[in-house]
């Protein structure tokens, strides 16, 4: 008969604790699924209360449908008085509240190794709660992995960002090993020293030498040179090892019931007629924006999908029609060339179907790695965050284009409608573009079969049970 130590080698017990927004939170769920199918116990941590109600029901979605594989663990995070933190964006705020909570983890992670499962081999932090949670897994001799959720080349700046001095007095950051980064391609806050976001950018930064390991989701070819920087010690000295995991593959317990009407709408559409038009799940425009985005929507002639948000939470949202405007809500719908909603949508179900040939995008990561599954090409088109950097990546990839002078924010309009339809058009009908994304998406198959990112996965289970 095995001892505790084989069962536990064969069947390791890793915990996942994922930090706010869907955009962190989308990765975490697909890489549960994903150790799931290694033969992994699986300890989800949930913070509690969450921002939005997306986030709650794509959780809830994932324990319905790994019942026995996953276990739910409730983190109820201690309360934050925003004065206190120079920021007034609910997410940042949300990633601070779980950051001063951290030292609650203990008994948590203690109390998660109960009667019939192993103890825990690894946890598997956000990165924005880095800095935070890894003094705690270390005291408990519990090894800890950082998932990055977005791109190689976000990573790098995070790696580098405590060495940089006088950002706001050059115009190109310069980071070993790779190419310069444009000043204003970097997440706005980061040119404010005060501001709570840079805090954790720099701690976070830091931590990372102290992590057993970084999970990152993209792949080798998607960005080569940028993947082995990081592994060669170019961008910095004594980084754990970089393991690209990516794609991180949809998982079914994604896809929300409901919006069917959308489906069978798509479903009637011409092959590769269909432009996706959707700027993440916390980006906000002005409404005389958004109205400028469906003017020049209408003038393409292109059928569409378009996902309207004017609030940062979802929990705010109001009718489409006010938000549009009730003059182009009824050319739309007697036009019937496209389809608005302002609800939470299943992208990855949208992205997959033939009808849809192209994808206008803020550019958030799981939005272009989504895009790269499918072969999907992109008109880029970011704001903040990481957005440019990985605008950029889309670029070099050859799986879209970047309007570099393109912005928004601010109120008003940024970009005009005549624009927008001239460009939107180009996407469309840019062959080039649509080989080299389809290029970009058997790359992604290929990262994701036996030898892919399963290998590596199934690496990291290996090398995760031996470590402990």
């Amino acid at each position: 008969m095995a001892d505790s130590s084989d069962r536990q080698q064969a069947h390791p017990h890793i915990a996942l604790l994922p930090s706010s927004g869907m955009g962190h939170l989308v990765p975490f769920v697909r890489l549960a699924a994903t150790l799931a199918a290694h033969d992994c116990r699986v300890t989800f941590i949930t913070t509690h209360p969450t921002v939005s109600l997306a986030e709650s029901s794509l959780v809830a979605r994932l324990l319905s449908a790994f019942p026995h594989a996953v276990t739910p663990k409730g983190f109820h995070i201690l309360p934050l008085d925003p004065s206190t933190a120079n920021s007034k964006d609910p997410f940042f705020l949300q990633f601070e509240a779980i950051r001063r909570s951290a030292h609650l983890l203990s008994h948590l992670l203690n109390s998660s190794s109960h009667s019939g499962h192993p103890p825990l081999s690894a946890l598997v932090t956000d990165v924005t709660l880095a800095s935070a949670v890894i003094p705690v897994t270390h005291d408990l001799h519990i090894p800890n992995y950082v998932l990055f959720t977005s791109s190689a080349k976000m990573l790098s700046l995070l790696a580098y960002f405590p060495a940089l001095v006088g950002v706001t007095h050059s115009d190109e950051i310069n980071i070993p090993g790779i190419p310069p980064l444009h000043k204003t391609w970097l997440p706005p806050p980061l040119l404010d020293q005060t501001n709570l976001f840079t805090t954790q950018f720099t701690e976070n930064g830091e931590a990372l030498v102290r992590s057993d390991g970084i999970l990152i989701n993209t792949f080798k070819s998607l960005e080569p040179e940028t993947v082995a920087a990081l592994n060669e010690g170019k961008v910095i000295n004594g980084l754990p090892p970089v393991i690209p995991v990516g794609p991180l593959v949809p998982c079914e317990c994604e896809t929300e019931r409901g919006g069917s009407s959308l489906m069978e709408w798509l479903d009637g559409q011409e092959k590769g007629s269909v432009v996706y038009v959707s700027f993440g799940s916390r980006t906000a425009m002005s409404r005389e924006q958004i109205r400028e985005v469906g003017e020049g929507l209408v003038r393409s002639g292109c059928g569409f999908v378009w996902v309207v948000k004017d609030k940062k939470v979802d929990r705010e949202e109001e009718g489409v029609e006010e938000v549009v405007g009730r003059g182009l809500m009824e050319r739309i719908v007697k036009d019937r060339k496209g389809v608005v909603v302002n609800r939470w949508v299943d992208q990855e179900a949208i992205l997959s179907l033939e009808a849809v040939g192209g994808f206008v995008s803020h550019c958030g990561w799981n939005s272009v790695m989504e895009a790269a599954w499918h072969g999907v090409r992109l008109l880029a088109w970011p704001q903040g965050g990481d957005q440019r950097i990985n605008a950029e990546v889309v670029e070099r990839s050859g799986l879209g284009v970047w309007v570099r002078r393109w912005q928004w924010g601010g109120g008003g309009v940024n970009v005009k409608a005549e624009e927008i339809d001239e460009r939107v058009r180009e996407m469309m009908g840019n062959e080039r573009l649509r080989v080299t994304a389809a290029q970009v998406r058997d790359e992604a198959r290929k990262a994701a079969e036996l030898g892919g990112a399963s290998q590596l996965i199934a690496g990291l289970v290996g090398e995760v049970a031996a470590h402990y």
